[in-house]
């Protein structure tokens, strides 16, 4: 894969639990504000929003069973490959809210996390 590949889930997903409601990911809000206040960097990576209910087949094919938690960062192999991104193969990948917004920041251009 060359290029980032960021997972969210999809912002108003529904969730059978509470027939009725409306969601959003506390862990994904961050990253999409960050992504709303810049579109001009979006085209240096790849963004899909998933739906809610697992099993979550796109991230069960790009990482496996055992780590559809969203949101996530997937590494592409065009720019250096950090020491501390969780490692599944040779997939390169970070699910830390905190951590994916500095990574946006380094490797896209994106202010930073103050």
């Amino acid at each position: 894969m060359s290029r980032d590949l960021l997972l969210l889930l999809e912002h108003g997903f529904a969730d059978p639990k509470y027939p009725g409601e409306r969601f959003v990911c506390p862990d994904c809000i961050p990253i999409e504000g960050l992504l709303a206040g810049e579109p001009d960097k979006l085209k240096s990576l790849d963004i899909r929003r998933l739906p809610f209910p697992r099993p979550r087949a796109d991230v069960v094919a790009l990482l496996d069973a055992d780590h559809q938690g969203l949101p996530v960062l997937i590494l592409g192999d065009d720019q250096p490959i950090p020491d501390d991104v969780e490692r599944l193969g040779d997939k390169r990948f970070v699910t830390d809210t905190r951590r994916i917004l500095e990574l946006l920041a380094q490797r896209h251009g994106f202010a930073r996390p103050h």
